[in-house]
């Protein structure tokens, strides 16, 4: 299971292009702020179109210019965890979690997602008393349990402390190694490449 990525995007004044090749595991988009990880992980994601090229995950096809393919974001089957949790005010953790769980059987379960991000215990909290780290957690909760065919995740470690940074760098580590998902990771911090990814695409 892998991404075989080649895109190309006019945006503004520049051009934004990646290729990624054999992509199973890790990868992750690494530069400084500006250098368009975010755009390639949107195109990825269908929510930017690609002037050119291809994205394939595992195979399968989600955008081909030649072939004039481009798959609707919600047809890509992408866990997307966005910079900032994005989880809703209204609604406590636990529906926050199966809010877009309906797509089918995914890698894990509720309860199995429970115990492998360890939030068991947050199911019933509002989304304001949560900390940093345990909102992503649940972030990536939600992502895992819409029965995603890959992960996109878009600085994941911003603006946590320390503490909270090392947390979510070993969820990320057990997600790499546990479970069986492409991930795509955009991050500018050189340390959380070389630990987290099986291979670094350098942007500039």
């Amino acid at each position: 299971m892998s991404f075989d990525v080649d895109i190309e995007k006019r945006l503004g004044d520049r051009t934004i292009a990646c290729r990624i090749a054999g992509g199973a595991g890790l990868t992750v988009l690494f530069g400084p702020s500006g250098a368009g990880k975010t755009s390639v992980l949107n195109m990825v994601a269908g929510l930017v179109m690609p002037d050119r090229g291809h994205v394939r995950v595992s195979g399968r096809a989600l955008f081909d210019s030649r072939a004039g393919l481009s798959l609707r974001p919600e047809a890509r089957r992408a866990g997307y965890v966005f910079q900032e949790p994005r989880l809703f005010p209204h609604l406590r953790v636990g529906d926050n979690l199966l809010f877009g769980a309906g797509r089918g059987a995914g890698t894990l379960g509720l309860d199995e997602t429970l115990a492998f991000l360890g939030i068991g215990s947050l199911v019933d909290r509002w989304p304001r008393t949560l900390s940093g780290g345990e909102a992503r957690r649940v972030a990536i909760g939600r992502a895992l349990l819409s029965a995603p065919d890959f992960l996109l995740l878009d600085e994941p470690l911003s603006s946590l402390d320390r503490a909270r940074r090392e947390e979510i760098m070993a969820v990320i580590e057990r997600l790499r190694d546990e479970l069986a998902l492409p991930i795509l990771m955009v991050t500018h911090d050189a340390g959380e490449a070389d630990r987290l990814g099986t291979r670094v695409i350098e942007m500039e």
